[in-house]
């Protein structure tokens, strides 16, 4: 399914489970899980029955028994989980509402109505599978019959009856996504934004060995991980062995759901880390990966737990750092974890970059072991439940045996490199993080991620910019075909003034830029200057075009009012209604939907070539150079005389030059985002005000 589609699907089934929710009166935490499990469930059924096919196929047959029958082993063999019957969806699906007599698992007859059968369900599948066991959501009969059959339906499509691991694992993550947005009051911290976790899992490149996560939330960074390690043309569960662990009873079930939706295995252990150390992998993980909560204060660390805690070594000895914040107790935990060639990356507040007094000489001790090796400052509102901007640390511990590499890190300071999502919500385009990636592996002597990344950029326009042309000539043809049949009836029926409106001034001028872009972008080549001539005429047809399209369309359409056309044989004879609708689905797949974010070919055009252009105007020769106000390489020596900070804007500078990639339009629509936010919340705060004041003159 391309993106575009998910998106829609994503979008679709949310706005229907959302609807829902707030119909029921349930907060954010009571109906996540629920729904969350419906999901597992789907999946689950579509991996089962797919396999089950499969393997249909090849059973023996016997003269008088028949075929063989399927086992546990059998789906298990072929990473699907086994289940039973009264836990398939289509079973669940077609549940009589009046409810049904059942045999439960103690192997009575229970008469059960649709909640107490989907409970059921989930204790069945927990039966057959120990790793589940009291994991899955098993509070269905509290809900409403209505409710639970029309979620049931929801996930019931016919797009995704067809649909595999993939998609299910992306639509799981987007409404734990969603959740976290909406329910961020009640315990959104159990996601991560992709966007970081992404850029994490591929600055450290997990794909081999242990990794582990102390702090793991909902397991995205296991999910990332397998992404990741698919993305090689590698599986997973062959190339590296899962460990987590999380504080929160709901965090670690969501894990292990997330986990077995996208078909990993993990051992994912409830525990306060700060007191437990559930795995004991101190020296043993290959990566470690996390985002561990933030300023954390009043960790009792006069727990002996605390006090001779080995993950506190550094220099032969514990620090436990003198003030109540905890950050640097786990900056110390992801170093001591790792083997002496792991590497790990984080997320940490960006206060920590600068702290000082006992912080200040962890800090210290840390960038003279050589194992630091990425400071990465992300900006404001990445995340749902806080503004503040943070930083992503990266350890390497094989640097500290390589006599150059020890005595570098890399300062890149990513604050002003952000796509907005919503008025308050931040993340990482795909390109921009991959263009963040390309900027590590230049600085670690990796040039080939880079020219592979700018040739795919240049491909793509290039590709894209083939099908504009074809698009736009198809446009242009049809934009022609209607005027001229419009303008011959207003002619031959002596209407005046439609005639005039049908003159289209600007007419002229539109098609003769759009004659250059054809020509142009119809033999356009994977070459820079090629293409960027090509993008600024995609550029800068964009709004003349769209603006001559709807003044044909506005022509027709106050003519067919005033002049009555609806009762005009010959206009009617003429049946303009299907070459109008083919014009808009042209204009559409050119300019795109601005109010569904849906960018079209000439801004997808512009946008591939403006990729490559910020990479190759900033890297021209291919090799890693310090760029004013992204990224500097620094020695202990510079950070030493800036008092240990590891704070990227205290060492790249401001960027000087002038920012071509700036985008009027782009700027508008983030404005009219802060705008509509600002509108909301002020009509809130207005209504909660008449509510107060109503309850005060009672």
């Amino acid at each position: 399914m391309q993106g575009k589609q998910l998106r829609k699907l994503e979008a679709e089934l949310w706005r229907a489970a959302d609807q829902l929710r707030a119909n029921s009166k349930l907060t954010a935490s009571e109906y996540s899980m629920p729904v969350l499990g419906l999901i597992f469930l789907r999946h689950a059924f579509n991996r089962f029955d797919k396999v089950k096919v499969e393997l249909e196929k090849d059973l023996p047959t016997h003269p008088q028994r028949g075929k063989q029958p399927l086992t546990k082993n059998d789906f298990l063999e072929h990473n699907a989980l086994f289940l039973p019957e009264n836990a398939r969806f289509d079973y669940l699906v077609n549940f009589p509402e009046g409810g049904k007599t059942v045999v439960n698992l103690e192997g009575h007859p229970e008469h059960l109505q649709i909640g107490e059968a989907i409970d059921l369900a989930m204790k069945s599948i927990e039966a057959e599978h120990d790793t589940l066991h009291g994991v899955l959501p098993k509070n269905y009969a509290a809900f409403e019959k209505s409710l639970l059959f029309e979620l049931l339906r929801i996930f019931n499509k016919e797009v995704l009856q067809k649909a595999e691991g993939d998609l299910f694992g992306k639509i799981y993550e987007f409404f734990l996504n969603k959740f976290a947005m909406s329910g961020a009051q009640e315990g959104g911290e159990f996601f991560t934004p992709m966007s970081l976790v992404q850029t994490i899992v591929n600055v450290i490149e997990p794909d081999h060995g242990i990794v582990f996560d102390p702090a793991c939330g909902s397991a995205g960074m296991f999910v990332q991980t397998g992404y990741f390690i698919e993305s090689e043309g590698l599986n997973p569960t062959e190339k590296v062995t899962f460990f987590g662990q999380e504080k929160a009873e709901l965090n670690t079930k969501l894990a292990k759901m997330n986990l077995a939706v996208h078909g990993l295995e993990g051992n994912i252990q409830e525990g306060n880390t700060f007191y437990e150390d559930k795995h004991d992998l101190v020296g043993a993980a290959d990566f470690v990966m996390a985002n561990p909560p933030f300023n954390v204060d009043g960790v009792d660390k006069g727990k002996d737990a605390v006090k001779k805690d080995p993950r506190l070594m550094l220099d032969g000895k514990v620090n436990l750092p003198k003030n109540d914040n905890a950050n640097y107790l786990w900056i110390q935990y992801f170093y001591n974890y790792l083997k002496p060639t792991g590497r790990a990356g984080f997320v940490m507040a960006s206060s920590a970059s600068d702290a000082g007094h006992s912080e200040k000489g962890i800090r210290e001790k840390l960038v003279k072991t050589g194992a630091v090796d990425v400071m990465m400052a992300v900006g404001n509102n990445f995340f749902y439940t806080r503004s503040l901007p943070c930083t992503l640390w990266f350890y390497d511990r094989a640097k500290e045996h390589d006599p150059v590499r020890q005595d570098q890190v890399l300062m890149l300071d990513a604050r002003k490199i952000y796509r907005k999502v919503t008025s308050k919500v931040n993340d990482f385009s795909p390109e921009q993080m991959q263009n963040l990636i390309c900027v590590v592996n230049l600085y670690r002597g990796n040039t080939q991620k880079f020219a592979h990344t700018v040739q795919h950029y240049l491909e793509t326009a290039s590709n894209l910019a083939r099908e504009t042309a074809q698009t736009l000539a198809n446009l242009q043809k049809v934009f022609k075909e209607v005027q001229q049949t419009a303008l011959t009836f207003a002619r031959q029926q002596q209407f005046t003034t439609f005639e005039q409106a049908l003159q289209l001034e600007e007419a002229k001028e539109v098609h003769a830029q759009q004659d250059t872009l054809i020509a142009a972008a119809q033999i356009a080549t994977a070459d820079s200057v090629v293409l960027e001539a090509i993008a600024r005429q995609c550029h800068q047809l964009r709004k003349p075009q769209d603006k001559l399209i709807k003044q044909l369309i506005d022509a027709i359409a106050t003519a067919t009012k005033e002049l009555q056309l609806t009762k005009n044989k010959d206009w009617k004879a003429l049946n303009l209604k299907e070459t109008l609708e083919q014009l808009k689905a042209l204009q559409l797949k050119l300019s795109g939907n601005p109010t569904e974010e849906e960018p079209g070919l000439l801004h997808d055009t512009e946008y591939f070539w403006k990729q490559a252009q910020w990479l190759q105007s900033r890297f021209p020769l291919g090799e890693y150079q310090n760029v004013e106000g992204l990224c500097k390489v620094v020695s202990q020596a510079d950070i030493e005389a800036k008092d240990w900070s590891l704070s990227p804007g205290r060492y790249v500078g401001v960027d000087s030059t002038p920012t071509e990639d700036f985008d009027i339009e782009d700027r508008l629509n983030e404005i009219h985002l802060e705008l509509e936010s600002l509108n909301e919340e002020a009509y809130a705060l207005a209504k909660t005000i008449s509510e107060n004041y109503k309850e005060l003159a009672v």
